[in-house]
């Protein structure tokens, strides 16, 4: 029996964060735009 702490959990685990986190900004930035696009288009119309 080890008992010393296996690192790669603790890797896996901020990989799994980081693109989680970067898939959110990403998908949040992607509705952000076409909302503002929408408002943009809707003022073009006035």
């Amino acid at each position: 029996m080890r008992e010393a702490m296996d690192p790669w959990t603790f890797v896996v685990a901020s990989y799994a964060v980081g693109v989680g986190a970067t898939a959110t900004m990403v998908l949040w930035s992607l509705l952000s735009m076409r909302r503002a696009e929408k408002r943009r288009d809707e003022a073009r119309k006035r």
